[in-house]
């Protein structure tokens, strides 16, 4: 809900450890990259790690934070609104201070906070891992401060999603963002559909399917298409797929949103986010002309690979065997006929 005359200030309240400090830089990550300018305001000023938290985050991702370790918190907002302004930036989301559990004093700095600059809208961070407690915080804090929507954290564990559903039915207030990673692009809108049919696990088709087109660059699929047409797939061309998909996210998140592949059936797969890792120390300790013909790399240079991957030389000839097998697969589809592929894929994408 932005206004109309910048910047738009965005409050987050919540108790301390229900992922706010990190949900503000999420947020702000988010917002730029639907092309606003927001700046990020350390308003927590009883817990310095939180500020420390914010400015690291705010490195990361390229946004400002203003802090004034020394200043009241509302004082902290004034100037932080002002700077913004000066700076013409379009958005301001202020991380507030948060405590272990709800009290009066934390309420009524919230509520100066609010009638002295107040917000064009306040989201309450939300710990989805709570359960009821998520819902007796909401409630508490709707009646004493007053909030617009919710930001439900923590999704990406073994939380079904539940509290989104309890918390709404109770505050008559919508769900706006769910957290589902650790990574600072893991926000994403909440959809009460998409949620719905991730807690009967049945997977989230779209919600794949636009991670897929944010991470993909529609000129490079092209590019890569016809590489597999001429049967041309590389090892430069592995570890750039590979760089795709991490783009999306945990495997394990991905692999949880297809149908059939609810959280409860992926218990017992071990998704290995290291060994992925050690693929792509080995194809980068490789040199250009290694990586585009596989075929050159002998006893010496496969241990070369292995001490500048940090790796075993039986790893390096496991992925040299893993890709050898990859591309006689590809060769196969690129001889089948439009015809016989159809048989082997009865579907339509």
């Amino acid at each position: 809900n932005f206004s109309g005359r910048p910047p738009s200030v965005i409050m987050l309240v919540g108790l301390q450890g229900s992922g706010k400090t990190t949900a503000t830089a999420k947020l702000a990550h988010y917002l730029r990259n639907q092309g606003r300018h927001p700046m990020m305001v350390a308003a927590d000023v009883y817990r310095p790690a939180a500020i420390d938290q914010l400015e690291k985050l705010g490195q990361q991702a390229g946004i400002e934070v203003y802090a004034d370790r020394g200043a009241a918190p509302e004082d902290i907002v004034g100037a932080g609104i002002r700077r913004a302004e000066k700076e013409g930036l379009d958005t301001v989301i202020v991380d507030t201070a948060g405590r272990l559990h709800i009290d009066q004093e934390m309420m009524q700095e919230l509520v100066r906070i609010k009638k002295r600059f107040p917000p064009h809208e306040t989201l309450l961070v939300v710990d989805a891992m709570t359960g009821q407690d998520a819902v007796n915080v909401a409630q508490a804090f709707d009646s004493e401060v007053g909030f617009d929507g919710i930001i439900l954290t923590k999704l990406d564990g073994d939380a079904r999603g539940g509290a989104a559903l309890s918390i709404k039915s109770v505050t008559g207030k919508p769900v706006k963002f769910a957290s589902v990673g650790e990574k600072i692009g893991d926000l994403e809108p909440f959809y009460p559909d998409r949620m719905a049919s991730r807690i009967l696990g049945m997977g989230d088709m779209l919600t794949l399917i636009e991670k897929a087109q944010a991470a993909y660059d529609e000129e490079k699929a092209r590019e890569l298409e016809k590489k597999l047409r001429r049967q041309e797939f590389t090892l430069e061309d592995f570890l750039e797929q590979m760089n795709q998909l991490k783009k999306m996210g945990p495997l394990e998140q991905i692999l949880g949103m297809i149908p059939g592949l609810s959280s409860s059936k992926l218990k017992g797969l071990q998704v290995d986010e290291g060994q992925i890792k050690k693929i792509e120390a080995i194809i980068r300790s490789m040199t250009p002309e290694e990586r585009r013909k596989p075929q050159i790399i002998g006893a010496s240079r496969k241990q070369r690979i292995a001490r500048g991957s940090g790796t075993s030389t039986q790893d390096v000839n496991r992925l040299l065997q893993q890709f050898q097998q990859m591309q006689k697969m590809i060769k196969q589809f690129g001889k089948m006929s439009p015809r016989r592929l159809g048989q082997m894929f009865p579907f339509q994408l």
